[in-house]
């Protein structure tokens, strides 16, 4: 089997954020350039998508911006790792297990922790229910995808998918959990710059 390459993709608005935040840095370095830095060593090759040096414009959704760093992939790669441009604080080890993990009985691999806090639903304030957590998983990136897999995935439906397997779940592919890492978070809100500071000491 090929090598993977690798998409990160650093192509949101960041809305919640309150603006573009892949280049703001981390201890001197930029967010995306963390999340290049950290699957760079397993992979032949890194295609950035977004506005961000060395990037290629993404599109509008996230499901559109994969597409994009697809179609820069070669005939020849069979696996693709995607991660997150705003997830800079992936750990060396569980790139490593994400990649370890691929193999023909599987279409995609994420990593993922198991949900900790009591999960409740609610609508306009009101809890309608708590959710068992038992078997809940909080997932990660970079995922290991099936190129193949992924490209059907995208043709067969128009809708967006907040990560890559999701899209594979849709046409019945098999995904596999590896252990994820809580300090792999993802930058989402400003508060999240502070703990991402904190953490970066311990990588």
């Amino acid at each position: 089997m090929a090598s993977p390459w690798a998409i990160v993709v650093a192509a949101g608005s960041g809305v919640r954020f309150g603006g573009p935040k892949h280049l703001i840095e981390l201890d001197g370095v930029e967010l995306f350039r963390r999340s290049v830095n950290a699957v760079e060593p397993f992979v032949e090759q890194v295609v950035v998508v977004g506005d961000v040096p060395g990037g290629i414009p993404g599109g509008g959704r996230r499901r559109d911006s994969v597409e994009v760093g697809l179609a820069e992939l070669p005939d020849h790669v069979d696996w693709v790792l995607i991660h997150d441009g705003a997830r800079p604080l992936a750990p060396k080890d569980l790139v490593r297990r994400v990649v370890d993990a691929i193999d023909d009985g599987v279409d995609a691999v994420v990593p993922a922790i198991p949900v900790r806090d009591t999960i409740k639903r609610a609508a306009d304030g009101v809890v309608e229910a708590t959710i068992d957590r038992d078997g809940l998983f909080a997932a990660q990136t970079p995922q290991a995808v099936r190129v193949e897999a992924l490209k059907k995935a995208l043709a067969d439906s128009p809708d967006d998918a907040t990560d890559d397997a999701g899209l594979i779940e849709r046409i019945g592919g098999v995904v596999r959990l590896v252990a994820g890492d809580p300090r792999n978070i993802k930058i989402t809100y400003p508060e999240d710059l502070a703990v991402a500071a904190a953490l970066a000491g311990f990588l």
